[in-house]
């Protein structure tokens, strides 16, 4: 089997029930999943060297969640069922409790750094929040379910808290913001 079609030769695509410019908003928002989901496959391999399997695991588990969500994007058709539930979302939110309550607490921001897993943690962070305004895009253009859009809001927050116990587990500080900085 080829791996290439020839179908997209003229700046088009395929999603579930329509041919798509691959500049649409709807191709935009797909890819921009997509690419999250690359970074977090490359968070997932530096936790694993760095012998974070819980925060690995959960990863795998945002991976393919993030797989699922491309394709509640591509699906146009009405009668498709979204795959992202409240329930993904929920989960979410309980691991950032769980992440918060085991690092100190925040008393200024912190910039992206320390480890090499929490760093790839905050691309992972600033990816998921410019496809967050990818799909916000389509959100405004088409009806989506609500779902999608709450659980990529909430997934930054996680890969912020990810990136902090990584740091924690790690014995290594976060990078604290201390503004005024200048060359010496």
């Amino acid at each position: 089997m080829n791996i290439y079609t020839r179908g997209g030769d003229k700046g088009t695509t395929s999603v579930m029930g329509a041919r798509l410019s691959k500049s649409d908003a709807r191709i935009e928002a797909i890819g921009a999943i997509d690419e999250l989901n690359s970074f977090v496959g490359q968070a997932i391999v530096l936790l694993k060297e760095a012998g974070c399997e819980e925060l690995k695991e959960e990863l795998v588990v945002i991976s393919h969640q993030l797989f699922d969500y491309g394709a509640d994007l591509a699906s146009v058709t009405e009668e498709a069922e979204c795959k992202i539930v409240t329930n993904y979302t929920e989960a979410l939110e309980r691991r950032i409790d769980a992440h918060s309550e085991q690092v100190p607490p925040l008393r200024r921001f912190v910039l992206p750094g320390g480890s090499k897993p929490a760093c790839a943690l905050h691309v992972c962070r600033t990816s998921a929040r410019r496809a967050e305004r990818e799909v916000n895009r389509l959100a405004n253009e088409e009806s989506l379910q609500p779902a999608l859009l709450i659980y990529i809001n909430r997934l930054s927050d996680y890969f912020f808290a990810a990136a902090r116990a990584a740091n924690h587990l790690l014995g290594v500080s976060d990078v604290d913001y201390v503004g005024k900085k200048e060359f010496t």
